[in-house]
């Protein structure tokens, strides 16, 4: 759908610049932004490589291992039919701790697995839910918490104001802590209230 929406407005744009005679102004505007879009990476590659790394070190360190053993409660909150030795869970903490940062592309690896995870805990306790295409209850809720993503450093957001000149690119990290705990708290009241109406 996504694919569509922005081929749509990509046609738009061009149609409606041809008409105003300002194809001039489209293909160069084309042009430059895809340049900036391949300097932009080239720039941000190395702290993606950075902050990858320092979370792979925490990794085999055991660092994430005992972040994730303090996160246990919160994560038994909102995961309660999750076993407390299962896999599931370590992938849960280490796609937090990744956005606490505000690193969501390394938090991306490991929400994959933790979806993989999740799907498997609703196998083992007898469900045909994700088999048939349907999202279990622990899927929709891990889903909710990634999207909301409480951070404490948006690393993402001072890195890009940083390279588009901002004088002070971490003057964001106030009102981004408030907003993401904001949306947070929603999210949990909101998976809490769905799952106890689905339990009645």
């Amino acid at each position: 759908m996504l694919n569509y929406l922005w081929a749509f407005m990509m046609i738009v744009g061009i149609v409606y610049g041809a008409l105003s005679g300002n194809m001039e102004a489209v293909s160069d505007g084309a042009l430059n932004a895809a340049v900036e879009a391949v300097n932009l990476c080239i720039k941000m590659l190395g702290i993606i490589a950075l902050w990858t790394g320092i979370m792979h070190i925490g990794e085999c360190s055991g660092l994430i291992n005992r972040i994730a053993a303090r996160l246990s409660g919160f994560i038994s909150f909102l995961f309660p039919r999750i076993p407390k030795e299962h896999p599931a869970r370590k992938h849960i903490a280490m796609n937090i701790i990744a956005n606490v940062l505000g690193l969501g592309w390394a938090a991306t690896p490991a929400g994959l697995k933790a979806m993989e995870e999740l799907a498997n805990v609703d196998e083992e306790s007898g469900g045909k839910r994700v088999r048939s295409g349907i999202a279990s209850n622990e899927m929709c809720i891990f889903l909710i918490i990634n999207i909301s993503s409480l951070q404490l450093i948006p690393v993402n957001m001072i890195a890009y104001r940083s390279q588009y000149g901002s004088v002070s690119p971490a003057a964001i990290i106030g009102p981004a802590l408030v907003a993401t705990t904001i949306s947070t708290a929603a999210g949990v009241i909101f998976c809490k209230l769905m799952d106890r109406k689905g339990k009645r």
